[in-house]
């Protein structure tokens, strides 16, 4: 199934999971007006294309001001982006997501990871983003286990942590 993250997060939120503030736009000046309707001091602007490492291939920008978040908007729009999930041809964007990029204490990463043995494997770790399954494997601190599809995420994290 494809999904954007935009439309994931719609879909954690409506089981309760607490997401950042975002907003769609498809275009520049839409982009604007979401961070200011969002409000804060920094947002990410993310580009939206079925294919996960994004920020590697710079479809993530993190902005300051208005007129950078217009920037980034205006560069991500239309543009072409190659990941390593992607063909050479990458895929376009045409549609991006404003997202509040909120100061935090901590941060750590969790993904559900399908497989065919155990069903689902919930990762969690300190460090991750794009590449967790290999840092699960690498860094000691990282944690995995079966998770149950049913079960709420705090109950997965609970146990995993």
């Amino acid at each position: 199934m494809d999904v954007h993250e935009y439309q994931a997060k719609e879909l954690l939120a409506s089981f309760g999971v607490t997401i950042p503030r975002g907003a769609v736009a498809f275009s520049p000046d839409q982009a604007v007006y979401a961070a200011t309707e969002l409000g804060g001091w920094h947002w990410a602007v993310k580009a939206q294309i079925h294919a996960g490492a994004r920020g590697k291939a710079g479809g993530i920008k993190i902005c300051r001001t208005y007129h950078e978040v217009h920037e980034a908007a205006r560069a991500l729009l239309g543009k072409r982006l190659v990941t390593a999930q992607t063909s050479r041809e990458g895929k376009p964007v045409q549609r991006i997501y404003v997202e509040a990029a909120d100061p935090y204490e901590r941060e750590f990463y969790l993904a559900y990871v399908l497989r065919k043995v155990e069903r689902v494997r919930a990762i969690a770790s300190r460090h991750g983003g794009m590449e967790i399954e290999e840092i699960a494997k690498t860094d000691p601190q990282a944690r995995t286990g079966a998770a149950k599809p049913s079960a709420r995420t705090s109950a997965t994290l609970k146990s995993v942590l």
